[in-house]
Parts: C-alpha cells; sequence; structure tokens
C-alpha cells in the first residue's frame, strides 16, 4: 500500500504540474484567501471551511501524537523527514480525489449535495460495482480506525490520568457523539469548523511552551531528522540500531496513513461543500495533509526531540509524548496530553460516523431507516470498545483501510485526464481575472 500511494502520489504531481510546490501562494489565496473575499448564502451546502474541517476532524486523531513517537521509536529521528516527503507527495493525491468528488457529485431528494468516490467510480469511470465495494469497505473501516480503535485508546488515557472507568467514557462520547451525528452534515459541519480549530490551538499553544522551554534543543532535534534520514544509526541504550530503509518505511507510511490522501474518505466531507469550482475545492484537500502533515506530525515530532534522550527510554506512542510534555511542563503538561488526545479521538469519531453514513446510504439507495441503524450501531461499538483490547481492532482497521484505498486510487489514476483539465480550466480563468502573476 505505501508503494501504491508514494506510486499514485508522484502520478498526480506530474498530471497537476506540482501544483502543490510550484504554487503555493494560489493554493493560499484559493483557500485562506477566500475569508476576504465576499460571501454569499450557503444555501445549497455547508462552506469549504467547514467541509475541510469536518475533513480534518476525520484525520486529526491519535496517530498525530502517538503515531509520531511510534514512528520515531520504531524508525528513528529520520523518519519524520519521510515523513514529510511522503505529504509532499500526498497533497496532489488529496487535491485530485476532492476535485473529482465535486466534479461527480450529485443531490439527495432534499437537495442537498453528495459525493465522493462512490460517485466518481460509478459516474466517471462507469464500474458502479466498484463504488460498491469502496462503500462497502468504507463502512466496516468506519467501525475500526474512526471508532473502536480512538475510543479505546481515550478510555485507556482517561483511567490512567483521571481515574475514569472505561465504560463511563465510552458512554459519554457515544451519546455527545450522538447529538452532534443526529444534524446530519450541516451540524457536523458546523462544529467542526469551531472545534477543530481550538482543539489544535490548545495543543500547539502547549506544545509551543515545551519548545520554548527547550529553545536550545531545537536547533539540535532539525539537525538530527536531516541526518538520520540518510545516515544509519548505531544502537544505543539497548534500543535496536536505525537504518535509513526503517526510516523510509516507518515514516513514508505514519505520512500516508495520517493524512489519509488516496484512501478516499475525506472527498465525502469535501463533496457537500458550496464550491465554485472543483479545482478550488481540491485546493482545501492540498492545506488539509499540510496540517495534518506537515504542521501538526512535525509539531510533535520536534516537541519529542527536543526533550532529550526521552525517545531512546523504551516510552512509546501516547506515553513518550506525554512524558516530554510533562518533563517541560510538569503534571500539567502531561494532562494536556490526555485532554488533546480525547479531542482529536472525539473528532475523527465525528467524521469518520459521517463517512460511514454516506456509504450505507449509497448502499442502499438513501434508505433512512439503513442510515438509522448504522448509526444506532455505530454508538453501541464505542460503548463496547471502551473497555476491551484493541491490538485486534489496530490490525484489522489497517487492512480495511488498504482495502478502502484500492478502488479509490484505480478511479482517481484512471480518471486523470479530468483531473488535468479542470486544473487547467482553473489556472486560466485566474489568469484572466488578473489574479496570478
Amino acid at each position: 500500500m505505501v508503494f501504491l500511494l508514494v506510486g499514485a502520489g508522484l502520478w498526480l504531481s506530474l498530471v497537476t504540474g506540482f501544483l502543490p510546490l510550484r504554487r503555493p501562494g494560489l493554493v493560499l489565496r484559493a483557500t485562506l484567501g477566500s475569508f476576504f473575499r465576499r460571501r454569499g448564502r450557503r444555501e445549497d451546502g455547508i462552506s469549504p471551511f467547514q467541509a475541510v474541517s469536518t475533513a480534518l476532524a476525520g484525520t486529526l486523531g491519535t496517530g498525530n501524537i502517538a503515531g509520531v513517537a511510534t514512528a520515531i521509536v520504531a524508525g528513528g529521528p529520520g523518519a519524520v523527514f519521510w515523513m514529510w516527503c511522503s505529504a509532499l507527495l500526498g497533497m496532489a493525491t488529496k487535491y485530485a480525489e476532492v476535485l473529482l468528488a465535486v466534479e461527480y457529485r450529485s443531490r439527495d431528494r432534499e437537495g442537498r449535495w453528495h459525493g465522493g468516490p462512490m460517485e466518481y467510480l460509478a459516474r466517471g469511470l462507469g464500474m458502479p460495482w466498484l463504488a460498491g465495494v469502496f462503500c462497502l469497505f468504507c463502512a466496516l473501516a468506519s467501525f475500526g480506525i474512526g471508532n473502536a480503535a480512538q475510543v479505546g485508546a481515550v478510555a485507556q488515557t482517561m483511567a490512567q490520568d483521571f481515574g475514569l472507568p472505561p465504560l463511563l467514557t465510552g458512554c459519554a462520547m457515544a451519546l455527545l457523539a450522538g447529538l452532534v451525528m443526529m444534524g446530519g452534515l450541516r451540524r457536523i459541519g458546523a462544529f467542526a469548523a469551531a472545534f477543530v480549530p481550538l482543539m489544535a490551538f490548545l495543543y500547539l499553544g502547549a506544545g509551543a511552551l515545551v519548545l520554548v522551554k527547550n529553545a536550545a534543543a531545537v536547533p539540535g532535534a532539525l539537525s538530527l531528522i536531516l541526518r538520520c534520514a540518510f545516515t544509519p544509526q548505531a544502537a544505543a541504550g539497548g534500543a535496536a540500531g536505525y537504518t535509513v530503509r526503517r526510516a523510509v518505511h516507518f515514516g513514508v507510511a505514519r505520512g500516508v496513513f495520517t493524512n489519509e490522501a488516496g484512501l478516499g474518505s475525506a472527498p465525502i466531507a469535501h463533496a457537500g461543500a458550496a464550491a465554485r469550482s472543483p479545482a478550488e475545492q481540491g485546493c482545501w484537500g492540498i492545506l488539509e495533509v499540510f496540517v495534518d502533515t506537515i504542521l501538526m506530525c512535525g509539531f510533535t515530532a520536534l516537541v519529542i526531540l527536543s526533550g532529550g534522550d526521552l525517545w531512546r527510554s523504551g516510552l512509546d506512542g501516547a506515553a513518550l509524548t506525554s512524558a516530554v510534555f510533562s518533563a517541560a511542563l510538569g503534571p500539567l503538561g502531561g494532562r494536556v496530553v490526555s485532554l488533546s488526545i480525547l479531542l482529536f479521538a472525539f473528532s475523527t469519531v465525528l467524521g469518520w460516523g459521517y463517512y460511514g453514513e454516506r456509504a450505507v446510504s449509497w448502499l442502499t439507495g438513501e434508505s433512512r431507516r439503513a442510515v438509522t441503524l448504522y448509526r444506532l450501531c455505530y454508538l453501541l461499538v464505542m460503548v463496547l470498545a471502551a473497555p476491551a483490547r484493541l491490538t485486534l481492532v489496530w490490525s484489522l482497521s489497517d487492512l480495511l483501510n488498504g482495502a478502502m484505498m484500492v478502488p479509490n486510487l484505480i478511479g482517481v489514476a484512471a480518471l486523470w485526464r479530468v483531473v488535468r483539465g479542470r486544473t487547467l480550466e482553473w489556472k486560466n480563468s485566474r489568469k484572466k481575472a488578473g489574479q496570478t502573476p
């Protein structure tokens, strides 16, 4: 899957003319610059910012805190460099799949926009059976990586740091998630637009304090990342030796899985946006990958590596991140990490709940009974997963995520002419409007 995703990223980078790297100013004007433009009414969908917030709600999870630490422990500091490289390729992939989701979306019986891989596989590629395969794996995957794995991680953290029974944590999260999910995409989008920036600022703010306290070690951390990306490191303190191959493997794997580029999940949220054009909404997909992997994962890596040799101490995952925060900020630092894990995981539950709901809806011909049954099962899994052991859940989740990627990447790669055509049209329209140099 790693080779498949990297290959797709390279191909789509060529198709789009390396848009994320060559024209970052154009991407920023199309996304963040939209806040300074006059806004109309959003009767035909959620705003593009709400769409990207919903997508980020699905991608910003425990992997941004615990997964980065695992990549560093398993692959060495050099894994962070290759994580960034995979994100640069993932930007083109995410741009293409979001563009196609808007291009081939359709309205439901209530006039709301819906779409995603199921639409461009069925209508764009003319292969509805492949769209059905994607929806089946998407619905199943939502119970794993987007639900049980997230709730289980939160329940364990809350039990260790606050003494809360896991079952109580699961019930509370299920109740809150149910209240938000009942409102559909509009409520999820509005909630995510307010919630995602808040939780990101909380984590980044606390992490910034750690970096300020460890400021003298930050240049050394950056140097270590670059040096270990190309140079084998000897074993130290009983830890395994770090080879360049291990750094590439764990860095690329963490990068492609944390931002979900190529997975086909985020385009489902973007399809509901009141987008000005498919290519412009695709630029929000580029920004999404940047925020998730370059910013959030890179930030976590710098915090961990600025904490001295703690990353060699034998700790792993959230325990390592928490130890670094606690060493710099005292017990409060560990509590901030626990709270961040709770917020990040809850946002993932909401995002993936919507993805699974749309997959079930497409499979059953927009059956409301099927969607209601899915929501009930989704909330029940949250309660049951809280006290469970999750090793098998993570393994099954990885398998189902990989199964989702195959039909999605087939569709994105096969429709490359549409991606290139819409990109060129959009660039030309911007030039005519005098908005590009």
